[in-house]
């Protein structure tokens, strides 16, 4: 099977054309489709169909149709723009960056993606300002994404093939993500916590461990102990939205200066004013993704980076440390 790529003179068209292989006779066209243009998600090639983008021996069929095997099927990939959001100059920390993926260390305080509240300068409209073709994939490649007040390292894709097969690897749990947290509490030992995630019953903006939700898993390690404090090393099987942040809280051991599911700050017997001034006005909670791996969607090569403990951590651990000394 020989798959034939042409470029038209608009850099973001590519004309793919492929024989039908025998084996394939009896399928959906939408199934045949994935399994040949794999670089491309089933969905987005169902809508490619349903847009006449994608025809079989020149003719336009609907993707539920079967293919008898041994026709041409010519696949017309035209990027649309995805995104209204407007270009923003705002500053990157990028670790490493080919034609196909970055990878960058957020800082806390930046939100990810536009929404109610935060219209505009956020990490998407930094990366539209940085790379401007990421208007042509969705969510301007973001294929995971961490809370505004999380810290660390984030991939995202610059290509539509890129993106499928990233989001795949995530889905395939081939991605490593390891974070560093400090937690409220003294848990016996490190564990995985296993408990399914959905939207909290009654605060719709809050995510909650639920009977029905999502599939979710969290390993942790202990670092270090400290008086009342326990500075914790987690890695992600599964990635639901604030999955950390609502195993920990689940478990009744919050991440310190968590505003959403950690209540008031915990302090110990005979803590210093020092630690409780530090513990009181920490301004968010001590999250940070630490290190990610993975295999480049195009290269094939692993990847690993590491991000670095940012100041304020630093800082909390060597006030909670201070504290187990003096204390």
């Amino acid at each position: 099977m020989t798959t034939q790529i042409q470029h038209s003179n608009d850099s973001n068209d590519d004309t793919l054309t492929v024989m039908i292989p025998l084996d394939l006779g009896g399928a959906r066209l939408d199934q045949a489709a994935a399994r040949l243009f794999s670089d491309y998600s089933r969905e987005r090639l169902k809508e490619w169909i349903h847009q006449g983008h994608l025809l079989v021996d020149g003719k336009t069929l609907r993707p539920k149709d079967r293919i008898v095997g041994g026709e041409s099927l010519t696949l017309n990939v035209v990027l649309e723009i995805e995104t209204e959001a407007q270009p923003q100059d705002i500053p990157l920390n990028i670790l490493y960056e080919d034609e196909h993926i970055l990878v960058l260390d957020k800082p806390a305080g930046l939100v990810v993606h536009p929404g109610a509240g935060n219209p505009d300068g956020t990490l998407l409209n930094a990366l539209l300002h940085h790379c401007p073709d990421l208007k042509n994939i969705p969510r301007a490649g973001l294929v995971h994404r961490i809370d505004k007040d999380t810290s660390g390292l984030l991939v995202v894709a610059k290509t539509l093939p890129a993106q499928t097969h990233l989001v795949a690897a995530l889905s395939e749990k081939s991605v490593y993500r390891e974070y560093e947290a400090i937690i409220q509490g003294l848990p016996v030992s490190g564990g995985t916590i296993d408990a399914p995630i959905g939207r909290h019953p009654s605060e719709r903006i809050k995510m909650a461990v639920v009977t029905g939700g999502k599939p979710a898993v969290t390993h942790f390690r202990i670092i270090k102990r400290f008086r009342g404090h326990t500075h914790v090393r987690v890695e992600l099987e599964t990635g639901r939205t604030h999955q950390i942040r609502v195993h920990f809280a689940h478990k009744s051991y919050p991440l310190l200066g968590d505003p959403v599911y950690a209540g008031r700050p915990r302090l110990p017997k005979g803590v210093s004013q020092e630690l409780i001034h530090v513990l009181q006005t920490f301004p968010r909670q001590a999250l940070h993704a630490r290190r990610l791996s993975l295999v480049h969607p195009v290269s094939f090569d692993q990847l690993s980076f590491e991000s670095p403990l940012p100041e304020d951590f630093v800082q909390l651990l060597a006030a909670l440390d201070k504290d187990v000394k003096e204390g």
